[in-house]
């Protein structure tokens, strides 16, 4: 929760990963505030009221995930919507001339992009969902000590530079900063 917030206003690529990793973490404790207590709480070194704030937003979720029907797989609607939010804004970017270092680097990514959905990544989905499935993807092979290619090094590199950029258009967007 406390992690949470601070991505939230910070780094929005960074947050919607990290809220993926929660649905997981989640999904991995079984839906179960008990093992969510001992296994991920737990590990905070947090005053009692802090656990308890951190326990009843765990609670929220596993309630969110419950109604929306995604407790074995898929996301929450609030992180589907942070995703519509950067497809617009993405959009946006794309078709004003006033980015070209935006464009340039969505350019230098969507082969990767286009790799990605032919492999067989749902081609329903928002090219940046694609992204970010890629960047969670290797997140992942790395927790697992799983090493990662060099092409994949590259498209993890390409893709990163693009989220990047378009999280700091997003923090200047909801600051009314940005300019179309």
């Amino acid at each position: 929760m406390y992690i949470s917030k601070q991505l939230k206003e910070q780094n929005i690529a960074e947050y919607l990963i990290y809220m993926w990793q929660v649905e997981d973490m989640i999904r991995a404790n079984g839906c179960d505030m008990e093992k969510i207590k001992q296994n991920i709480i737990g590990h905070y070194p947090l005053a009692e009221e802090q656990k308890a704030e951190l326990m009843q937003w765990y609670e929220d979720l596993i309630e969110m995930m419950q109604r929306e029907e995604v407790m074995e797989k898929g996301h929450l609607q609030i992180n589907k919507n942070i995703i519509t939010w950067l497809t617009d804004l993405h959009l946006q970017l794309l078709r004003s001339p006033k980015f070209p270092y935006y464009s340039a680097a969505y350019y230098k990514a969507l082969p990767y992009i286009v790799e990605l959905r032919a492999k067989g990544a749902n081609k329903e989905e928002p090219e940046l969902e694609t992204c970010f499935e890629a960047l969670y993807g290797i997140l992942l092979l790395k927790l697992q000590k799983k090493e990662i290619s060099e092409e994949t090094k590259k498209a993890q590199e390409a893709i990163t530079t693009l989220l990047a950029m378009l999280s700091n258009y997003y923090i200047e967007d909801k600051k009314g900063e940005l300019e179309f």
